[in-house]
């Protein structure tokens, strides 16, 4: 009796323990998880007007057209900034792991300061840079001769995609970098010199051993770089509001314009539950994936 007392005892002192994460998790994440769920059954303005619709919103949007361009451009969007990241992490990596640089401490801790400024501070800066009047890039494209004229970077709707994608790539890059660095590190030394032994160059070195070695933690890292792109939202708003013309509309800024502007909130929370089905969807294929490579 006395030990299924103390059993009994232990068991209720852990969930004493885990009580308080258990109420932030379900305060902060379950809550408003099943809230947005719920209005996105109604035609609400969250204050007088709860007109039950049922799945309305979701049959609609499925051929909504606006919608659909913005799952594009977010897709465009996080394919161009995931793609610079895993590059660019990939040659910064290599370079600080493999190659004997002076001050190579210095640069470590030199190259990770853009990805902890905040969005907001990295946006305000980059749209100084970018400005057609005195913005630093054109002053220094003007004086190296390679434009003739002022580039409206953030206003013109063919170069407002990629300028947003380049400061996303420059603001997240760093942690592609410090991932890989710790998963370059992993990588035996014998392996590069039996491939050598067998007549391997440096690309081949790259292709069969370097790659192998870094792909769990590669494919995982660019997972949750891909998932944070497709909901990426602060960056680009504090850079374009989505503009001009909607060419940086992605799916993030269409939700909270929906829902804040143009008071549509269950319209605004319907268009989140698909975003939150294409996010899980994803989780699921990379973990299927890692489970087919074994890792």
């Amino acid at each position: 009796m006395k030990k299924i007392t103390d059993g009994l005892r232990q068991t209720s002192l852990g969930y004493v323990f885990i009580f308080p994460a258990l109420f932030v998790l379900v305060a902060m994440i379950v809550y408003p998880m099943v809230y947005g769920i719920g209005i996105s059954f109604f035609d609400t303005n969250l204050v007088n007007k709860w007109k039950f619709i049922g799945l309305k919103y979701y049959g609609r949007l499925l051929t909504d057209e606006d919608f659909g361009k913005s799952i594009l451009r977010t897709l465009v969007f996080t394919f161009g900034t995931v793609t610079g990241r895993t590059v660019l992490g990939l040659i910064f990596a290599t370079i600080l792991v493999n190659k004997r640089l002076p001050y190579k401490a210095f640069f470590r801790s030199i190259i990770v300061l853009p990805w902890f400024f905040p969005d907001v501070v990295i946006g305000l800066l980059w749209k100084w840079l970018y400005n057609a009047n005195y913005g630093l890039i054109n002053h220094t494209l003007l004086g190296l001769n390679l434009i003739d004229s002022p580039v409206e970077w953030l206003s013109n709707s063919s170069t407002a995609m990629g300028a947003v994608i380049l400061v996303s790539i420059w603001k997240g890059f760093p942690f592609m970098v410090v991932m890989l660095m710790a998963a370059l590190q992993t990588v035996s030394q014998d392996l590069y010199e039996a491939a050598e032994i067998d007549g391997c160059d440096k690309v081949g070195k790259f292709l069969h051993v370097t790659l192998p070695g870094i792909a769990p933690v590669l494919s995982t890292t660019v997972m949750l770089e891909t998932m944070w792109s497709f909901k990426h939202f602060t960056l680009i708003w504090n850079l374009t509001y989505g503009g001009p013309v909607d060419a940086t509309n992605v799916v993030s800024i269409d939700i909270y314009k929906t829902g804040f502007q143009y008071m549509r909130f269950g319209e605004s929370s319907t268009r989140a539950v698909y975003v939150f089905i294409i996010v899980i969807v994803m989780s699921l294929l990379q973990r299927k994936f890692k489970k087919s490579k074994g890792y």
